[in-house]
């Protein structure tokens, strides 16, 4: 018989990421506020009780806890719905887990440090600046304390899901050019680890397959910042001479991007390279492969 996993706050990019990496071996119930998928049905898991009868009843071998709010700046504007959302509701489902004995993934950010050193990796003590970063962090610290069994993941800059679903860099890039943009003002002054959801979904799998748990660094290899990424971009989909970058400090955007995020959010992958279990791609292979998969009707791309 398949393992059982309960895939809550499925309806985001890294969710269907999960869904499409574990639906063949796995027998699934992804649940979301958001039903934009056939394959999920409602859940709020902000409602404690209700979210504890559903898993219950599905008696799963796994609860996946993955929604959060991810837009930094709606978290700093509602604090209480980002807790609730961000905090509370890990503390469910740590709960519930610990109830049923079974254990629970965890999916925390590369948000949670101060960005003061170069690179970061699981010895690093986390020094969460914004609210974001610090309700998710809380939850890190909680599912540690307090779960019975678990694995805890943490992303970089997140791509993935394509049009419909990522709300991230690589989209927010793609629209401005299919919106006919042809000159693109990038940050200089931000570093990072992109992690494309379905490296990091293979990569959780292959934990579970070889009964890891506890904490992992989870990113694609590639040490870059924003400005690489944008280049390698539209060097990928053949635009390279018909679009123009310009640089520009985080100060461009601030009225847009307010919410203070680190400068530098590298993570490096010890523990995995550690276990010989590490099976993340370097960023560009990733997002070329990301790009014709989900962006080649999108912009004609081959």
């Amino acid at each position: 018989m398949k393992k059982r996993i309960y895939i809550a706050g499925c309806g985001g990019m890294l969710g269907e990421a999960f869904y499409k990496q574990f639906n063949k071996y796995y027998e699934l119930k992804c649940t979301d506020i958001d039903i934009n998928e056939k394959w999920l049905s409602y859940m709020d898991f902000r409602d404690y009780e209700k979210y504890r009868d559903d898993v219950l009843s599905f008696k799963p071998d796994w609860l996946f806890h993955l929604g959060a709010h991810t837009d930094l700046e709606y978290c700093e504007n509602h604090p209480d719905d980002t807790y609730e959302t961000n905090t509370h509701s890990v503390e469910y489902g740590v709960q519930i887990a610990n109830e049923l004995d079974i254990p629970i993934l965890y999916i925390c950010t590369a948000g949670i440090f101060d960005g003061n050193k170069p690179v970061y990796d699981e010895n690093d003590t986390p020094a969460p600046i914004g609210l974001y970063a610090k309700s998710k962090y809380i939850s890190e610290v909680f599912v540690q304390k307090h779960a019975h069994n678990f694995m805890i993941c943490r992303a970089g800059w997140m791509m993935g899901g394509g049009p419909k679903k990522d709300k991230k860099f690589v989209q927010k890039i793609m629209h401005l050019i299919n919106s006919g943009h042809d000159t693109l003002h990038i940050v200089n002054d931000k570093l990072g680890t992109p992690t494309y959801t379905h490296d990091f979904a293979k990569n959780v799998k292959l934990l579970i397959e070889n009964n890891q748990r506890g904490l992992f660094n989870m990113v694609c290899e590639g040490l870059t910042g924003r400005m690489e990424v944008a280049e390698e971009l539209i060097s990928i989909i053949g635009m390279a001479n018909k679009i123009n970058i310009k640089e520009v400090s985080s100060d461009y955007f601030r009225e847009v991007y307010y919410a203070e995020r680190p400068a530098c959010e590298r993570l490096i992958n010890k523990r995995l390279n550690a276990l010989g279990l590490n099976i993340m791609r370097d960023w560009k292979i990733s997002l070329r492969d990301y790009i014709q998969d989900y962006y080649s009707d999108y912009l004609g791309v081959k």
